[in-house]
């Protein structure tokens, strides 16, 4: 029995709307945040841009400038992941692969500068700094899996707060002072954690083993077992 073909499902795309239209107010945010701010204002504006009513901007982005914060960096993501799919990361060390993902996540986040900048400032603010710290963890998770990481392991996470905070720390640098400063902490960074890594591979010590020890007795006292 043949399985059928997914192009040809008949069951209509519910979120293809959302997502179209999603695109098409991030567009139109763009060239006004300049002006407007990252603010609730601008997603109405950007909506009406967009052909759309105040109530349907409400419908689509309910959290206003938080929803265009996560279509940015989503918009960013799709763009880096895009330009990197023409590059086989298998044939790079994994410091190279981790410094080519984040200098092309870089330069395709700096290609929307004047907007970026605002959206920046927004998610600087105490009160959107969980937001900011997802936006991040969801780059770095995409980088990750791109140069082909598979831990499931503690690794996994810590390999990601790793890579959030790199990619955080280096797009605050390029803002302020270029390129070539950003890229210069980008490979301090990764030196760190070769030299963290190698270490790790010679020392009698276990350090991994220590932090898991530690969640383990932690989780005990916690639950009185």
């Amino acid at each position: 029995m043949t399985k059928p073909d997914a192009a040809a499902d008949p069951r209509p795309d519910t979120d293809a709307w959302a997502r179209d239209t999603e695109e098409k107010v991030l567009l139109a945010a763009l060239p006004l945040a300049a002006a407007e701010g990252w603010t609730r204002r601008l997603a109405l504006r950007a909506g009406a841009e967009a052909g759309l009513s105040p109530g349907e901007v409400e419908l689509l982005l309910p959290n206003g400038p938080a929803d265009l914060a996560a279509l940015l960096s989503r918009r960013h993501d799709a763009r880096a992941l895009a330009q990197l799919g023409g590059l086989d990361p298998q044939t790079l060390k994994i410091r190279e692969r981790i410094r080519t993902a984040v200098e092309t996540r870089l330069d395709v986040a700096m290609l929307d500068e004047a907007a970026l900048r605002r959206c920046a400032g927004f998610l600087a603010l105490p009160q959107n700094l969980p937001l900011a710290g997802r936006l991040a963890w969801e780059s770095a998770d995409r980088l990750w899996r791109w140069a082909g990481d598979t831990a499931t392991d503690e690794n996994h996470y810590s390999k990601r707060a790793i890579l959030s905070a790199m990619l955080t720390g280096a797009l605050a640098i390029h803002m302020a002072s270029g390129r070539g400063a950003a890229m210069a902490f980008v490979d301090a960074r990764i030196a760190n954690v070769m030299r963290f890594e190698m270490w790790k591979a010679t020392t009698r010590l276990r350090p991994t083993e220590a932090v898991k020890g530690l969640a383990e007795t932690l989780g005990r006292l916690r639950y009185s077992r």
